[in-house]
């Protein structure tokens, strides 16, 4: 299964605001230089992720970003549910009719695999995946004052 680049950048944005350590919120121009991506489809990500409770994000000066849940609290499986659309083929859709469905081993195979995928990104957290902070912050090249 290949995610979009919304949840790529989803999941960036949210390593990013785990290991930032500064006292002023992050931004996302200081995220989307970090990891050289487009501000302007990390700003729609950002959107999302508030939508969702992820983060919270303050306007004005002194503005930014910051997580909404503890790192342990915010699950990966679930993330990637709330970000991609699952429907891998227009048959996994209830309202699409397709003549050979009810025969169909491909598309029953095909929801094993998808739901094998998810259950194991159930079994992390984003406290999980920043388990390495510091190495994190030097890659990314996060100030210790930042």
């Amino acid at each position: 299964m290949q995610l979009t680049t919304h949840t790529d950048y989803a999941l960036r944005l949210l390593v990013y605001l785990a290991v930032h350590h500064g006292k002023q919120p992050a931004t996302i121009q200081d995220a989307a230089t970090r990891f050289d991506i487009s501000s302007n489809h990390l700003a729609k990500v950002a959107q999302t992720l508030v939508q969702h409770g992820y983060i919270v994000s303050h306007r004005g000066r002194g503005g930014g970003l910051k997580l909404a849940l503890p790192v342990a609290d915010i699950g990966i499986g679930k993330l990637v549910r709330k970000t991609e659309n699952l429907q891998l083929l227009p048959c996994f859709s209830d309202e699409i009719a397709c003549p050979i469905q009810p025969a169909c081993i491909l598309r029953n195979a095909l929801h094993k695999a998808q739901a094998a995928f998810l259950n194991v990104l159930d079994d992390y957290t984003l406290a999980d995946v920043i388990f390495n902070k510091d190495r994190l912050q030097e890659l990314l090249e996060i100030p210790e004052s930042t």
